[in-house]
């Protein structure tokens, strides 16, 4: 455990206010639309500029437990590209959204009993800029990378300190999933240099590995082991792509497994798509692979997400239709679509403007645990974009002794999953039956490894 307190790398003459009350006008939550009755705890968002052109926008939902005492999690969603609110409101937040009937009416709010909320005080930040509501007043501010989006979160989070001191004394903890999996280690490396109580992260089938093949190699044994490609191509893939992924009968035996799961929901194999492909519509992109006999395997591992990287199996619907709602905007203290446009779950300003030049994540983790931050590593086991078997993998490579052998973990009297534990404060941990979006999928099950973790009692 890291016994260290760091504390933000300048004095506030202010942070020995305590009271919620503290908190600076103008970003109170007082009432949402589609939502009757009280919030079980303060909301609060806005902006905060990070330069002159620069704002980046949070939601902050205030812990319904003890907030003064619970930790303090900033939550990022992957991408890149995806905003936050994708965990707001199909996930981990405080309601759950009832998609409004006909059909692109507003959608009706229920009170989530598996919130994280629940538990901790949480910030939804929409980064990197120019996704969801944040934005740049110069749209050519939005071509960013791995390190600069590190960065500028950093910066938010010694702003939004300064702006909350009354949180500053509060373990603080980085969570989110999927290509959060680069945006967090890169982040704790900047954030060790000095702000709050930083306490460690989590990570849900977060990406960690560039390599092709290796992502390549792990998603084959997903899928053979979920039963999805026949044994014998399986086979057939080991010898015709040994050490070599560019020979002709590799890329035809390949060709062939994309062919076979094309049209699957690749995010959760257990379940359709809310977008179902067309009958005609499936393996067209596989029957030109197929012809092409120069493909590489970032042709294969461009079949995970759709041309504008978007999951076309997430119902998507209420979250888009609410965050456009004009009266929800202005609720939220959000600026209006005339001046930055549109929410979407996947920003364009991000899709053809980001870098991903970080590399490997394996030391940033080896880094991070070594100097005594505490980590978890969950995976839902029926994703097939970031699957399990990569994840435990790379986990293995650290070569950590074993402190707590592989075994299942209870909610309700049920094996809800499995889990591993590592010298270093490192832990790993499957969920049975979710997919990539773990909370979305089990939200009880989420809600108990995640209390557990942060209260450090076992799981």
């Amino acid at each position: 455990m890291k016994e260290s307190h760091l504390f933000l790398g300048f004095c506030f003459t202010f942070m020995m206010f305590t009271a919620i009350e503290a908190i600076p006008e103008g970003v109170y939550v007082t009432d949402l639309p589609g939502f009757q009755g009280a919030f079980p705890s303060k909301h609060y968002s806005g902006y905060v500029e990070i330069d002159t052109e620069r704002y980046l926008f949070y939601y902050f939902v205030v812990s319904e437990r003890k907030p003064k005492d619970d930790p303090v999690v900033l939550w990022l969603n992957g991408g890149p590209g995806c905003s936050s609110f994708d965990g707001f409101v199909n996930e981990h937040g405080p309601f759950n959204f009832e998609i409004g009937k006909p059909h692109g009416s507003q959608p009706t709010l229920h009170l989530n009993p598996y919130s994280w909320s629940k538990v901790s005080n949480i910030i939804y930040l929409d980064s990197p800029l120019g996704v969801g509501f944040s934005y740049s007043k110069d749209k050519t501010k939005y071509a960013t990378g791995d390190h600069i989006t590190a960065i500028h979160t950093h910066k938010f989070l010694v702003m939004w300190f300064k702006l909350y001191p009354e949180f500053v004394n509060n373990p603080f903890y980085i969570a989110g999933e999927s290509y959060a999996g680069v945006y967090i280690p890169t982040l704790a490396t900047e954030i060790i240099q000095g702000i709050a109580l930083y306490q460690g992260y989590m990570v849900g089938n977060g990406k960690a590995v560039p390599d092709l093949a290796f992502d390549t190699d792990v998603k084959l044994h997903f899928m053979l082991g979920m039963g999805l490609i026949p044994y014998d191509l399986f086979e057939d893939i080991q010898v015709s792509c040994k050490n070599d992924y560019n020979q002709d009968k590799c890329h035809f035996n390949l060709n062939k497994v994309a062919k076979i799961v094309d049209g699957m929901n690749k995010y959760n194999t257990l379940e359709p798509c809310y977008h179902p492909p067309k009958e005609n519509e499936i393996s067209t992109s596989m029957s030109l692979l197929v012809k092409n006999r120069t493909v590489d395997l970032k042709d294969f591992a461009s079949l995970w997400t759709n041309s504008k990287g978007v999951d076309d199996c997430l119902n998507d619907d209420a979250a888009t239709t609410w965050l456009n709602n004009p009266l929800v905007r202005k609720a939220i203290h959000a600026e209006p679509v005339d001046k930055i446009g549109l929410w979407a779950i996947v920003s364009e300003n991000i899709l053809n403007n980001y870098q991903k030049y970080a590399g490997s994540m394996i030391p940033y983790h080896k880094q991070l645990t070594t100097a005594g931050y505490r980590a978890l590593l969950y995976s839902g086991d029926h994703d097939m974009v970031v699957p399990f078997t990569g994840t435990h993998r790379w986990i293995k490579s650290l070569g950590y002794d074993i402190v707590d052998d592989w075994r299942p973990w209870i909610v309700n009297g049920q094996v809800a999953g499995f889990l591993e534990g590592y010298d270093h404060g490192l832990t790993f941990l499957t969920i049975k039956g979710a997919g990539h979006r773990v909370p979305y999928n089990k939200p009880q099950e989420a809600l108990h490894f995640y209390s557990r973790w942060l209260d450090q009692k076992p799981i």
